[in-house]
């Protein structure tokens, strides 16, 4: 069981993260995320996923570029993410492999 030791802990994103986990299927959450994020924070969001799955398959930063259109800082902050942060990308990385969605 994953646990989190990250220095976010609130009761809002707690309620937040609530929310999301009681979607049901891809359909509730587009309706979920276009109402609460605008499209640049879904396309940002977004597009900070496919560079993680880029980095996680070892591509490299011009390839990912190529691909997603993000800039140099953004996949450098990934990576940094990815390597030190509280391993929410690995989390996510591994669990989808292993369900055979990556």
């Amino acid at each position: 069981m994953f646990k989190y030791e990250g220095k976010l802990r609130d009761p809002a994103f707690d309620s937040l993260f609530e929310a999301i986990l009681a979607l049901k299927n891809i359909d509730e959450c587009y309706a979920f995320f276009e109402d609460i994020c605008t499209i640049a924070e879904l396309k940002a969001l977004a597009q900070r996923w496919e560079v993680a799955k880029m980095l996680d398959e070892g591509r490299t930063y011009q390839e990912i570029v190529q691909k997603t259109g993000a800039s140099t800082a953004t996949i450098s902050r990934v990576k940094r993410y990815l390597n030190y942060g509280a391993s929410g990308y690995r989390l996510m990385l591994k669990r989808l492999k292993e369900e055979g969605k990556l």
